[in-house]
């Protein structure tokens, strides 16, 4: 009896010739895989490549006009608020009407105070807040910490402006350490983006050579300051289109003041204790404070969603596990580096040029001679001179790195020079030109200090487990310099004048001095990165190499395992050659040295 044929085919049976599945295509042993499940015909491996990669230098671009936006609108936000409650609060009458007894003048001291005097400890700190947190949730954490500052002036006691003035104080310095760091970290990754067929070529353990990321990095400093300077405009903002509708004209506010700028003693000494015409009203207040609080959560939504990460996961776990012991202490060892010692000059000038621009400049010349409600309109002058002239950052790409620098110290020479030696009329408007053209060179001189300074410490320093040290090292001396300033704001002008003037020209020798060293090829004393410790967990760090070591280490250990490898003979062989490796993680926790001999 015959078997009945089987209604299923059996699977690899080779089918008829000729045989078509449902799409036409041949079935059976004949079919052409290739055209199911090979290439794609039209595909170009190196334009795919070359458009991912174009992406992530987009992406790089994206990350720095969103951190630069949103450090410049926190800021703004800052100094808008703080500016317009430090004059509300000066009127006695504003005081005397909507707080009574409550001691608002000393409330005020003591939130300066908190803002000014905390920042000294952040030295302690600040590496451990960036290592634990990382780059990019520093920059938020400490942007919602200048939000919570905005979100107390909604009511105004004690137990809310000098807690949040305390908290703000704290994240000063985090802020713009991470935001420097943050910059850095986008100039080297646009490097790598952008020569990624030459990183190809080399070894993959290879860094790229020394200052190679330098213009990229000089180009992206230059975006964040013509950010960060428009901040000053964008704070007087309230001023011109809120408070100076309620602002007494210079001949009330400035009835006795007797002496300005070089001959005036503290700021303002004899200035009417009244400048509101009229009280503002509480719900135009409200109205001003949550615009301000919008434009301070809009800073947050930026960092929060356009800031990508600085840093791989496996390198921020690479940095914090290094001990934070040794986090601690790092910034300390690194002062034993003769550059960062030639630069502390530099530090604190870049402090006291700010806070001079800010309130001898603007309130000493400017507030005494021209009236309060013109304080806005020059702080605009400097904001837009600064911004507008950061391209001549770029100048930079062609000359030498120092042409900037001193540049710009030498024009705040000139300027100091001459505001040393002029002492404007109280209630004069004929030399206001004069004193919004010096508001604006000032601008022109502050971008090319800071844009030079940061630019300077990137590519000193572009190792990346060194690079918050470095600019937390910047910032806080930075932080200690506008302390120095709230402290001597009662000193006679000249007396700042000359502490500003012998501080520049120090500033300017010491940094000479570093480039003369650095010429002679002096070497600088680095302290040691120890190697990162992880536990053993995972199955990253198995791996036999270590990315995030520096050269020097990687030289000394390649020195050792050369040593350690036995000549080669008859009985040398894979077993031997594996007995020469670096023992993994695994088996450093159990105790052994390696895999043991059979």
């Amino acid at each position: 009896m015959e078997a009945e044929p089987s209604i299923y085919p059996m699977a690899g049976a080779a089918a008829p010739q000729g045989d078509k599945g449902p799409l036409g295509i041949p079935d059976g042993s004949e079919a052409p895989l290739d055209e199911l499940v090979g290439a794609y015909p039209n595909y170009n491996e190196e334009e795919e490549e070359r458009r991912y990669y174009r992406r992530k230098r987009l992406g790089v671009i994206k990350n720095v006009l969103a951190a630069s936006a949103g450090g410049a609108l926190t800021y703004g936000v800052y100094l808008g608020l703080l500016q317009m409650q430090l004059i509300l609060h000066y009127d006695e009458t504003y005081r005397e009407v909507k707080y009574g007894n409550m001691g608002l003048p000393d409330i005020d001291s003591k939130m300066l105070m908190g803002i000014n005097v905390t920042p000294i400890a952040a030295l302690l700190y600040t590496p451990v807040l960036i290592r634990f947190f990382g780059t990019k949730w520093m920059m938020f954490l400490a942007v919602g910490i200048y939000a919570l500052f905005v979100s107390t002036n909604y009511w105004e006691r004690y137990y809310t402006l000098v807690p949040s003035a305390v908290t703000l104080g704290m994240a000063i310095v985090p802020l713009w350490t991470s935001m420097g760091n943050y910059i850095t970290r986008m100039a080297q990754k646009y490097y790598e983006y952008s020569h990624y067929k030459e990183q190809e070529e080399q070894e993959p353990q290879k860094r790229p050579p020394r200052g190679s990321h330098a213009p990229y990095l000089l180009v992206f400093q230059v975006i964040f300051y013509g950010f960060f300077h428009l901040s000053f405009a964008c704070a007087q903002l309230p001023m011109v289109y809120f408070l100076n509708h309620y602002l007494y004209d210079l001949n009330h506010t400035l009835y006795n003041v007797r002496s300005c700028g070089t001959d005036s003693l503290g700021i303002l000494r004899g200035f009417n204790k009244t400048v509101l015409r009229t009280l503002p009203r509480s719900r135009n207040l409200i109205i001003v404070e949550s615009v301000l609080m919008a434009v301070a959560f809009l800073a947050m939504l930026l960092v929060l969603g356009l800031c990508g990460a600085a840093y791989r996961p496996t390198e921020e776990i690479d940095l914090r596990s290094v001990g934070w012991g040794n986090i601690f202490q790092l910034p300390f060892k690194h002062m034993r580096d003769f550059r960062l010692r030639h630069l502390v000059p530099f530090f604190i000038y870049s402090g006291f040029e700010v806070l001079f621009v800010c309130t001898g400049l603007a309130l000493g010349y400017g507030v005494c001679s021209m009236g309060l409600e013109r304080l806005a309109y020059l702080l605009v002058a400097y904001s837009f001179g600064a911004s507008a002239s950061s391209v001549l950052g770029l100048l930079g790409l062609c000359l030498p790195r120092s042409v900037p620098l001193v540049a710009g110290a030498g024009l705040h020479l000139l300027l100091t020079l001459g505001l040393f030696f002029w002492a404007p009329v109280p209630r004069v408007l004929q030399h206001s030109w004069i004193l919004y053209m010096a508001a604006a060179l000032w601008g022109v001189g502050s971008v090319l200090n800071k844009t030079g300074l940061s630019t300077l410490l990137g590519i000193l320093y572009e190792d990346k487990e060194r690079q918050d040290f470095i600019f937390t090292i910047y910032h806080w001396w930075q932080a200690v310099a506008i302390f120095a300033v709230y402290l001597g704001s009662s000193l006679p002008m000249k007396a700042k004048l000359v502490v500003l003037l012998v501080t520049l020209v120090l500033a300017v020798a010491s940094y000479l001095w570093m480039e003369q060293k650095l010429q002679r090829g002096v070497v600088p004393r680095q302290p040691r990165i120890p190697r990162p410790q992880h536990k053993v967990q995972g199955y990253r760090y198995l791996e036999e190499d270590n990315s995030d070591e520096s050269d020097a280490e990687g030289e000394r250990l390649g020195d050792r395992v050369e040593e350690e490898v036995p000549p080669a003979g008859p009985g040398s062989g894979p077993e031997t050659v594996g007995l020469c490796r670096r023992p993994c993680p695994y088996e450093q926790a159990l105790g052994g040295d390696g895999p043991e001999e059979l």
